[in-house]
């Protein structure tokens, strides 16, 4: 499976409070979880920076891909990046 790293920026003007972020992030998911069969959630972590989360994601169809970073662009009101990401050992092997 090739990984992916989504960087997210979430909208300020989107949440009027702090909790109500779970509350988005939970509804976020499902949609990802029941609309991506194919995309593997590996791990997210909170950031303190330029991008507020980073996921860390699987699939083999990048069209699955695509079609999450939409849902949170759209649903989760997210400006995101995604990278495709090489594990470090195959990525020296090609240099």
């Amino acid at each position: 499976m090739t990984t992916y790293i989504i960087l997210s920026r979430v909208h300020p003007e989107v949440l009027k409070e702090p909790k109500e972020f779970k509350q988005l992030t939970e509804r976020v998911s499902k949609k990802i979880l029941n609309d991506c069969p194919d995309v593997v959630w590996k791990e997210s972590f909170g950031t303190l920076g330029r991008f507020d989360i980073v996921d860390i994601i699987e699939s083999d169809d990048p069209k699955q891909i695509a079609k999450a970073a939409m849902i949170l662009s759209t649903m989760g009101h997210e400006t995101t990046e995604t990278l495709t990401a090489i594990p470090w050992k195959e990525f020296l092997v090609n240099y």
